[in-house]
């Protein structure tokens, strides 16, 4: 009988990767190749396997790479980047709405999404073979389960609708919901709506919750608090808002900082010390030794800074010189002659360039959620109070505003764009709240002249709100519907 083998190999793209970091201890397991039941014999196989699974978030199409990373997607369609003329063209076509099948833009997060999904399937698929018990195998359980419906997730927002975004939205076409490991599964079909979609999100995730017992101060691994804080932004994007309040509210319980003002620079730099993952949730694991220069799709070092994208005008003079965000978000310096506004939040310092960690959630968006719920569901008084709190860590002198009404909103949102800028939040935010892409048709200098984006508008009801699946995929699994009009 011809035996399943795997290899324990970072490079290896079956589902068993063991991973070495300088960011966490864990057991370095020498590069072999043995039947999976052998491998999946010792209980920390199962923990290498899981990490394997973390560590494929930074591939090529999620969180590295120039082109199709998701550090910088999310922005660069929307309102909040500019292309560059000093630049070098990557990621153009998304920036002008180009989106197309075999663009590995807007197709890259699919086929790296399902390798994570495929990871944490694998160690599921393994649970129960008597190895572990007890809360070690909870924990496990947990965590892959959990993985497993926020890459579910990111994949649902961007390849199908969001169920606020439209009436028709929680009927329309969802994504394949991955459940097994079967890498070599070609009969997968998109049998289900986005709001079954959501549902199984939510169903993992509050499984996770229950069982996790994974400690809050590893910030590269899930916890109970991160996944509290993942069920407020999916039932934020769900639309219910009561669930959007009692997670969040759980989430900020046990993790109650949203990045104090005197730390949030610390935050943003690879750099040893006190204070550093002040009020993250979780984040992707990211180290020198590594080499994954996560930051590469703004900007490089060649040596003057040299930009892909920078910052639109009217964003950049909605900081104002009292918060704290601008420096830690942006710097501004010329290049062949010319002056920008830089993104370099993930420019890091003392080190490498570009290769930081990279912030998956923190407790400001959960907030940030929470306060939005608040006001949607007839509570501006609490939406007010916790938006004040945000406001009180971001701006060195802030008097407590009294927003009530459409105002109250609009600073809730405004906020959203400040603190969430450059994290993959815009577009999504946008998409879900129904709204079109307006661009301010300022140029890419660091005054607002130089040359304006291209195209300056995406209206809402546009079909290229739907990402198109990869022909490749189409090709391998002709089951896999693509989207409309691609």
């Amino acid at each position: 009988m011809k035996k399943n083998i795997i290899k324990i190999s970072l490079a290896a793209l079956t589902a068993f990767v063991s991973l070495t970091s300088c960011d966490r201890n864990l057991d370095q397991v020498s590069s072999i190749n043995e039947p999976v039941e052998q491998a999946m014999s010792r209980p920390e196989s199962f923990r290498q396997a899981l990490d394997g699974a973390y560590t494929s978030l930074k591939g090529a199409g999620y969180y590295n790479g120039d082109t199709g990373s998701q550090l910088i997607m999310g922005d660069l369609t929307t309102d909040n980047l500019i292309r560059t003329a000093s630049g070098r063209n990557s990621n153009f076509a998304a920036s002008n709405f180009e989106f197309s099948s075999d663009n590995s833009q807007t197709t890259g997060l699919y086929s790296a999404a399902y390798l994570v999904i495929s990871r944490a399937n694998f160690v599921l698929a393994n649970t129960n073979n008597g190895v572990l018990s007890g809360t070690q195998k909870a924990n496990i359980e947990a965590e892959a389960r959990a993985l497993r419906a926020i890459v579910h997730f990111d994949l649902v927002r961007a390849y199908s609708k969001i169920p606020t975004q439209s009436a028709d939205a929680k009927t329309s076409i969802g994504i394949y919901y991955a459940e097994k490991y079967d890498p070599l599964n070609n009969s997968a079909s998109r049998n289900l709506t986005v709001e079954q979609v959501y549902d199984k999100i939510i169903a993992d995730l509050l499984f996770a919750a229950d069982n996790i017992t994974q400690n809050d101060a590893d910030k590269g691994r899930l916890s109970k608090a991160a996944v509290y804080g993942l069920l407020s932004r999916v039932n934020l994007y769900k639309g219910d808002y009561d669930n959007t309040i009692k997670y969040g509210e759980l989430a900020l319980g046990l993790s109650p900082s949203v990045t104090q003002r005197a730390n949030f620079s610390k935050i943003w730099k690879d750099k040893e010390g006190d204070n550093i993952n002040d009020g993250v949730l979780f984040q992707v694991l990211n180290s020198a030794a590594e080499q994954n220069t996560v930051g590469v799709a703004y900007n490089q070092a060649v040596p003057a800074l040299r930009s892909e994208f920078v910052v639109d005008y009217d964003l950049y003079t909605a900081y104002t010189a009292s918060d704290v965000r601008k420096p830690a978000y942006f710097t501004t310096s010329a290049y062949s002659g010319e002056t920008y506004n830089h993104v370099t939040k993930y420019a890091g310092n003392g080190g490498p360039a570009n290769i930081v960690p990279i912030k998956y959630l923190r407790g400001a968006e959960v907030l940030l959620n929470v306060a939005e719920a608040y006001y949607r569901s007839g509570n501006p008084a609490s939406a007010l109070t916790l938006l004040n709190k945000l406001r009180n860590e971001r701006y060195s002198s802030f008097t407590p505003g009294t927003e009530t009404g459409q105002a109250l909103l609009d600073a809730i949102l405004k906020e959203r764009r400040l603190e969430l800028a450059f994290e993959n939040d815009r577009w999504y935010t946008l998409k879900r709240l129904g709204l079109s892409v307006q661009r301010s048709g300022k140029g890419d200098l660091f005054d607002g002249t130089g040359a304006p984006a291209v195209e300056q508008t995406l209206s809402a009801g546009s079909y290229k709100w739907q990402w198109p699946i990869p022909i490749t995929a189409i090709q391998a699994n002709p089951n896999i519907k693509q989207n409309d009009k691609y």
